[in-house]
């Protein structure tokens, strides 16, 4: 006889239950964030007391969306909100509650895109393999370097 599933007991087995939180990890790495089908990540936060939300950009990589995040809920909810990089909040002289979403916005979107940037630069240059610093463009080269072989 199959048992009934009950409320109080889920239908599933343990090792489905696993299965399905790896992929919800892998489909949301970081709090506040969420991946669209072709790719991008976005990040977007439900304004306090209200059913607004503020949109805080699309990025290339789920580290930038979380940290626009990040910013953003450091200064709706203060220094005790829960953060993906508790490390990296840069605290400059406005206090948490008093900015409107318009400034939130725009100060999450710089951290996000300035992540970006970064990721997107440190990725060039490890894909481009050994270069030279300061190659002389006035010599001419050498009969060793040619590729006439």
């Amino acid at each position: 006889m199959e048992e009934a599933c009950i409320k109080s007991s889920p239908c599933s087995s343990t090792g489905e239950t696993k299965r399905r939180q790896r992929q919800r990890q892998q489909d949301k790495p970081y709090r506040g964030i969420r991946m669209r089908k072709w790719g991008k990540w976005v990040a977007e936060i439900r304004e306090p007391n209200k059913r607004s939300r503020i949109w805080l950009g699309s990025y290339n990589s789920p580290v930038a969306a979380a940290r626009a995040y990040d910013t953003a809920v450091f200064y709706l909810r203060g220094p005790t909100a829960r953060l993906n990089f508790p490390e990296y909040i840069v605290k400059d002289g406005d206090e948490p509650g008093e900015l409107s979403a318009a400034t939130i916005r725009k100060k999450a979107i710089e951290v996000g895109a300035s992540v970006d940037a970064i990721q997107a630069t440190s990725h060039a240059r490890a894909d481009s393999g050994p270069v030279s610093e300061k190659p002389d463009l006035n010599e001419y080269p050498s009969p060793d370097d040619s590729e006439d072989s």
